[in-house]
């Protein structure tokens, strides 16, 4: 009896071992990603994603021959709402400085809902966007860059490595007010072959509602 219990005692320390041993290993495959730093070469640039024109997208594809501006956005936060009547600009912006640009929409719990295609394809021609506007399925890219916010600027140079990430600029509420276009002067030092000088800011938007394992 006493070899039984003792038997059975270690038999069960084994299995109390192996579970946790099992639940320290699926903490570590299901850690997300570190996100991408300044000077880190992006993934899954190649990974093709479906656009409001019904067209298969890359980043890479999106891409000048200085570099693209990769922007996490959607269909209704209130920052989007704010800073999107300048994207256009951005696009022209960057048109200019041989950057190109892609915008995408990483909220997966939202897919079926308002940011769903069909709501994609209404609201990029209701506010007449000149640039490639493609659905970012399961949130692949969001969660490769580290995005965190609708929107969240992302520009990498031809290398495809990251020269810049964070705010389009310091003022949502009012783009006469703008005081420090950092997207945009990062875009002017890429044409220019210059370093970046401000190479990341704090994003400010709606969190994105990337998908839930």
């Amino acid at each position: 009896m006493f070899l039984n219990h003792n038997f059975l005692t270690n038999q069960a320390m084994k299995k109390s071992i192996l579970v946790l041993l099992m639940v320290v290993a699926g903490s570590l495959t299901a850690r997300p990603a570190p996100p991408l730093a300044v000077g880190g070469k992006a993934q899954l640039t190649d990974l093709q994603m479906t656009d409001v024109s019904g067209k298969q997208v890359t980043i890479v594809g999106a891409a000048g021959s200085n570099g693209v501006l990769v922007l996490f956005s959607c269909n209704g936060c209130p920052f989007v709402l704010k800073w999107e009547g300048r994207y256009n600009e951005l696009k022209k912006w960057a048109d200019q400085n041989k950057v190109g640009m892609i915008v995408l929409n990483s909220n997966h719990q939202n897919h079926q809902g308002g940011d769903s295609m069909e709501e994609m394809k209404k609201h990029a021609t209701e506010k007449g966007y000149n640039f490639s506007y493609a659905l970012d399925k399961e949130s692949k890219i969001a969660n490769a860059f580290g995005g965190q916010t609708t929107p969240h600027a992302f520009l990498l140079d031809r290398e495809m490595k990251l020269v810049y990430k964070g705010a389009i600029d310091d003022n949502y509420d009012n783009a006469a007010g703008v005081k420090h276009a950092w997207v945009k002067d990062a875009i002017a030092a890429l044409g220019k072959g210059q370093q970046v000088k401000v190479t990341e800011t704090k994003p400010v938007g709606c969190g994105i509602k990337r998908k839930l394992d």
